[in-house]
């Protein structure tokens, strides 16, 4: 039973609780290891192969590396378990393909609790080799006499039964050495006597083999065994006695022979980056066996690929370790391994449904699952798939009921100090200092990591990246991210650790970050947008968690709404503060993430959520501006042209960088009352600040007058691209393409295709449907179901609660009953924009009726700029125009 079932099983009373090890979502692991080790297999099987080749690459490791509690351990067993046979391997493990070779699984805990030395790793690979039942001389007499020499009147024997490795082996080993020593005396015609010291006998077998006696020609093919006899018998000759111990393998005879697996696992604890004596014993280990298989786990990919490790490793760079030097694995990609390309694999998150199996195997009762749905559920979300999170909640959950009560779901809103122990304990005190500093990012890059961090040279965030709990993205803006798990743990558990931040260390960090931020974007070279609303979603979220000011924000606001793209920027909300204004900070991610939201939710909401911002009092009198700016926006949209007008008034009044946009306002509540003129009038005075060329557009195409409009629209769409403004470019070739499908089909065809692509990666609703209603007015008086079209698009503008929108939907399907000349059905869809524009936008109804041709039913008294007959009279030719166009002459 594993640790964790023990943990489980002594932590209840209850003796009809079912506890079982859940080993789940590693068949990917399984396909991989299977396949790089059928190659090995057949590598070592090819005539050309030769043990004591010490130049070829070598591909005969894998290496399984990732996060604290991922699951690398219980990896490593069960593939310990599945090579040893006798249906210990997992149900739902594929069958080995390989049946005709003898596998011998050989796993070594290198874990600092464990206590193995090198030594020891040694010892226990010759210990499995002893159930061979045979002596393997060569090594044998090198190991005994570096015994002898290093443990000088300890027995083996007794070495082995104090250490733990005591077993059948652990007896069968000494005398097998000492039948080795017996046999090369015999060998020699030593005297009895003297072939009891190893000395001697090594001596004269030296001696023999440089002289190439028939004598030891058994030994003699191994050409380097009298160097290693000759050398000092330290630990360093031993890391080269397994070069002897592979080539006693590979002339075993037939029925002998064996391939060993040896895994080895947690390998982050044979020391650290700098100090890698250990790991260059073991490399050589790796090396000098080409014929064994090794499956190293840990935490960190092996480096040894890398050429600048030269001198503190024997063997580096990519042509020694071809299969290290590829990227991770992906998963699942059960040939990659076969390839003998990638031969480090990154062990993954378990997926959600993973996650429930998990939890549901763990504790039964009954065959069923002691921990209920509900709570699997919330233990699952929170976990981030990692398996150790999966194992904490198990426990807690018997704590829990240790108590008397029920667990429930709210009981798993929780965070474990344990995860943060796990993930520092192999980081130095700088990767802390820099991991701690990063969590407060969503994610980074070098020089980020190094300035949250504070320090001056970029070595700590180096090394951290590498790290198996930091994650890349090749392509994103900061390359770099924690795992989820991990940096929610940081940010928010209790710390016990030594060198835990107080709150002040926190907020000075956070300051650091905030400032590094700020720096990227100031210094940009030119226009980055993605720069910006990456700066601004990281920056807004430090600011309003750690109460920091505004400072480089306010500027990088104004700049993200001077496009007018509405990209999502609304950092996650803090728990249990949601919608909660106490700081400047909290403010502006509100106005911000409102200003992004309105494309997606109703006018109403909108108006709500900016009437609180505004009424809090909180941002600057520049950004409380900008709230009431769109507040107003969002209050016309609603047809609140009251309130409108005065939120528009007073920015125009207020001299602001929006007073040419609030003018701009005030000039379209003049449209939408029906005051022509004076929109005209106000137009004419705006400028580009103010927008003028589609204000007068907005004026012309109201009048009929679609020439004049499209003059205006495409200056508008020409300011736009002298000035870079991609939000105001796609909503001018927007109306553009609106006005042209009253009067050239065709062209609308080529400009409707201009818009699309211009909306490609904006975020513009109300654009977006101008987009749609001009392809229902280019194919006004077809088959092509445009009425259905009509008022899908009615109900989605009614939906977002932009009523402009909803009365052009109303407008182009009148425009195509009066094309088709269905007196009836345009009469109902009058009467329908009648209602819907009862108190603003009234002479759409006008309009309507115009191309119908039939009298008004009701003025509007809306103030046409050359009067109502002419407007009447350019709006009927229009349906008469496109008649004719569908008639053919």
């Amino acid at each position: 039973m594993a640790g964790g079932d023990l943990r489980a099983l002594f932590s209840s009373n209850d003796r009809q609780m079912g506890v079982e090890e859940a080993f789940t979502n590693r068949q990917g692991q399984w396909q991989i290891a299977a396949a790089a080790l059928t190659e090995h297999l057949q590598h070592i099987a090819d005539p050309g192969f030769d043990v004591e080749d010490l130049e070829a690459p070598r591909r005969n490791m894998l290496v399984f590396h990732g996060v604290g509690g991922i699951g690398k351990s219980t990896l490593s067993r069960k593939l310990e378990a599945a090579l040893a046979g006798s249906g210990q391997r997992p149900a739902q493990w594929d069958e080995p393909a390989w049946p005709q070779a003898r596998i011998l699984p050989i796993r070594i805990d290198l874990a600092r609790a464990a206590g193995t030395d090198f030594e020891r790793v040694v010892l226990t690979i010759r210990l499995a080799l002893a159930e061979l039942g045979r002596p393997l001389p060569a090594f044998d007499l090198a190991l005994r006499r570096y015994w002898e020499h290093q443990h000088p009147g300890e027995p083996l024997e007794e070495y082995l039964r104090r250490g733990g490795l005591a077993s059948r082996a652990g007896k069968a080993l000494p005398q097998q050495m000492q039948s080795a020593l017996a046999d090369v005396a015999q060998a020699l015609l030593l005297p009895g006597t003297v072939g009891s010291v190893v000395g001697e006998v090594t001596g004269s077998l030296v001696r023999a083999l440089r002289e190439r006696r028939q004598s030891v020609r058994a030994l003699a093919g191994c050409a380097r065994l009298a160097d290693l006899l000759q050398a000092e018998p330290g630990v360093d000759a031993l890391s080269y006695y397994p070069h002897l111990l592979a080539w006693e393998l590979a002339r075993l005879p037939a029925g002998k022979r064996v391939v060993p697996v040896v895994l080895l696992d947690t390998f982050e604890d044979i020391g650290d980056r700098t100090h890698r004596d250990l790991e260059r014993l073991l490399q050589r280990v790796v090396w000098l066996m080409p014929n064994v298989f090794f499956v190293i786990t840990g935490r960190s990919r092996l480096q040894w690929a890398q050429e600048g490790l030269q001198g503190q490793l024997d063997w580096t760079g990519p042509s020694a370790w071809p299969g290290l030097a590829a990227h991770d694995i992906p998963l699942p990609r059960p040939a990659a391994a076969g390839t003998g390309r990638g031969r480090q694999v990154l062990i993954g998150d378990f997926s959600p449904e993973d996650c429930e199996d998990y939890l549901a195997r763990r504790l039964t009762r009954d065959g069923r699952p002691l921990i209920g749905e509900p709570v699997r559920a919330v233990i699952a979300g929170r976990s981030h798939g990692l398996p150790l999170y999966l194992d904490l909640s198990v426990m807690r959950f018997l704590e829990i009921r240790r108590t008397g009560r029920t667990p429930q779901p709210a009981d798993f809103d929780h965070e474990f100090p344990a995860l943060i122990a796990r993930t520092l304990t192999d980081l130095t005190p700088d990767e802390r200092h820099v991991l701690r500093s990063v969590a407060l990012l969503d994610s980074f890059d070098l020089d980020l990591a190094t300035r949250a961090a504070g320090m001056t040279h970029e070595a700590p965030a180096m090394r951290l990246i590498e790290r198996p709990f930091v994650r890349e993205n090749p392509f994103g803006l900061w390359p770099f991210h924690l795992h989820g798990l991990i940096r929610s743990t940081i940010r928010t558990a209790d710390d016990h650790s030594d060198d835990r931040w107080s709150p002040r260390d926190w907020h000075q960090a956070a300051q650091r970050a905030f400032a590094a931020l700020g720096e990227q974007w100031n210094n940009a070279t030119g226009p980055d947008r993605m720069l910006l609303t990456g700066c601004l979603r990281q920056g807004l979220s430090v600011a309003r968690d750690f109460r920091l000011d505004l400072d480089w924000l306010a500027d990088a606001a104004w700049a993200y709404v001077s496009d007018s793209v509405w990209e999502p920027i609304a950092p996650t909300p803090r728990a249990g503060q949601a919608g909660t204004l106490e700081t400047a900070a909290d403010a502006l991610v509100e106005l911000l993430s409102t200003l992004a939201r309105r494309q997606h939710e109703h006018r109403e909401r909108t108006a709500d959520r900016l009437t609180a911002v505004t009424a809090a009092g909180l941002l600057p009198a520049d950004l409380h501006e900008m709230g009431i700016y769109y507040l107003a926006k969002a209050q016309r949209d609603l047809g609140r042209t009251g309130a409108s007008r005065r939120g528009m008034q007073r920015v125009a009044d207020g001299g602001g960088r929006l007073a040419p946009a609030a003018r701009r306002g005030l000039a379209h509540l003049a449209r939408l009352d029906g005051d022509f003129p004076t929109a005209l009038a106000t137009a004419r005075t705006l400028g580009w600040p103010g927008r003028h060329h589609r204000v007068m557009g907005d004026v012309w195409w109201i009048q009929g007058d679609m020439n004049q409009a499209a003059t205006a629209y495409e200056g508008a769409r020409h300011d736009a691209d002298q000035h870079g403004v991609a939000g105001e470019r796609a909503t001018s070739q927007a109306q553009l393409t609106f006005v042209l499908a009253f009067t050239d089909p065709r062209r609308a065809d080529t400009e409707l295709e201009s818009a699309q692509q211009l909306l490609d990666g904006l975020d513009l609703r109300a654009t977006t449907l101008t987009t749609q209603i001009a392809a229902l007015v280019r194919d006004a008086g077809t088959l092509r179901d445009v009425e259905d079209r009509a008022r899908a698009l009615q109900a989605e503008a009614a939906a977002a609660g932009i009523v402009s929108a909803q009365a052009m939907a109303y407008l182009a399907e009148c425009f195509h009953h009066a094309v088709r000349n269905d007196c009836t059905r345009a009469s109902a869809a009058v009467s329908r924009l009648r209602d819907l524009t009862r108190d603003h936008y009234t002479y759409y109804a006008d309009i309507a009726q115009f191309m119908t041709d039939v009298p008004l039913d009701q003025d509007s008294g809306a103030r046409w700029l050359d009067g109502q007959a002419r407007t009447r009279e350019r709006w009927r030719a229009l349906v008469t125009a496109r008649q004719a166009h569908h008639s053919g002459r």
